[in-house]
């Protein structure tokens, strides 16, 4: 499904910074955004984002000499949090992520985020 953004992209030219990052520093909020393709923009949606996929995501940490991260599943894309369980299993253990939920969770989605390397909902 193609997507129309509503808001700009992120800063095509970051830079790397002049300073040097401490060893296994932590971006403690951030999101990946599909790409919508793979992981759907919810229907309900205030804004649709250009995709910022993983591969970006750990493009720019790289260049500002990010190791860790907190992933907030961003609210476009609903209770489904698949997009940010996806990166955690792809990040060898960097990675942990806060879930977006709802009254309609069971404890059983709720064990699956856990044991996928989550950490918050909201």
């Amino acid at each position: 499904m193609m997507y129309t953004p509503t808001i700009p992209p992120p800063d095509p030219n970051t830079r790397t910074p002049k300073f040097k990052l401490p060893k296994l520093s932590c971006d403690a909020h951030c999101h990946i955004f599909g790409p919508g393709a793979k992981y759907p923009y919810a229907p309900d949606r205030s804004y649709t984002p250009p995709d910022a996929p993983l591969e970006d995501f750990r493009a720019l940490h790289a260049k500002l000499g990010v190791e860790r991260a907190v992933i907030v599943n961003a609210s476009v894309h609903g209770t489904d949090n698949t997009v940010a369980l996806d990166a955690i299993a792809q990040s060898s253990g960097a990675y942990r992520a806060v879930a977006n939920i709802d009254d309609t969770i069971t404890e059983r989605e709720l064990r699956v985020l856990h044991d996928g390397g989550f950490r918050g909902c909201r």
